[in-house]
């Protein structure tokens, strides 16, 4: 299972994606789901992806290959002109890569199924999210739905819906995520750390915040403990139930 959020601010964008991959519970490993491609002073995008993890890997190798060597029947995600371009450009090639497994025409196997979050900026244009199905199909962030999950998304959703403000700095954004992160990690053990982070912020075209949480990680120790602790309080200050 994975666990992935792309979160819209009136700043920029927040990434993050756990990195843990199983074929049973004995069989985990780690592998990288958040990808990026950049051209400086033009574009950012950033591609995470959930699902079986040989359409999603073969999905990034075929974007990477045919931008770095792009055929005329293969348009290349850093040539696209908007984000909506490049959404559906991820769109069709994931559709792409889930039928060549598959062998069932226009219908997606579940056997093969990936779901993926495109976001970044196109010199120009704002910012924009996506969130691509694996029919090839997608929808866009906005003001009411500010923020996708792919995954195990029912754990960590609550904290997200609660306490999401456009406003948020970047530090509050990633103290949010790794309070979602840290819910979901607990429920579920096929999500787990490191967890991979990235903030690309408006008109920079270029990535400064970005990196990885180890599972020792003091600050997220912090955040987890914190947490637990201020669930419990918050429990014993609620008003008793009475059968009156």
């Amino acid at each position: 299972m994975t666990y992935c959020v792309g979160m819209t601010l009136n700043s920029g964008i927040v990434f993050m994606s756990d990195t843990r991959t199983n074929a049973g519970v004995d069989d985990i490993a780690s592998v990288k789901k958040m990808h990026t491609w950049t051209v400086d002073g033009d574009r950012v995008i950033t591609i995470m992806t959930a699902g079986n993890l040989a359409t999603t890997q073969s999905l990034i190798s075929l974007l990477s290959e045919r931008s770095v060597k792009p055929k005329k029947r293969d348009p290349s995600i850093l040539k696209a002109p908007t984000m909506f371009q490049v959404a559906r450009l991820v769109g069709d090639t994931l559709r792409e890569v889930i039928q060549s497994n598959a062998g069932s025409g226009q219908e997606a196997s579940s056997a093969f199924n990936a779901t993926v979050i495109v976001g970044g900026q196109i010199k120009g244009m704002t910012p924009r999210l996506f969130l691509v199905y694996p029919e090839g199909n997608f929808i866009e962030a906005s003001a009411d739905n500010p923020f996708f999950q792919i995954g195990e998304n029912k754990y960590g959703k609550p904290i997200l819906v609660r306490a999401y403000d456009p406003e948020m700095s970047h530090k509050a954004a990633m103290k949010l995520l790794l309070v979602s992160f840290d819910s979901t990690i607990k429920a579920n053990l096929s999500v787990g750390l490191p967890l991979d982070y990235q903030i690309y912020e408006t008109d920079s075209f270029k990535l400064e915040k970005q990196g990885r949480i180890e599972a020792d990680d003091p600050y997220f120790l912090q955040v987890s403990n914190g947490w637990g602790d201020a669930l419990k309080e918050a429990f014993l200050e609620l008003p008793e139930f009475s059968f009156d």
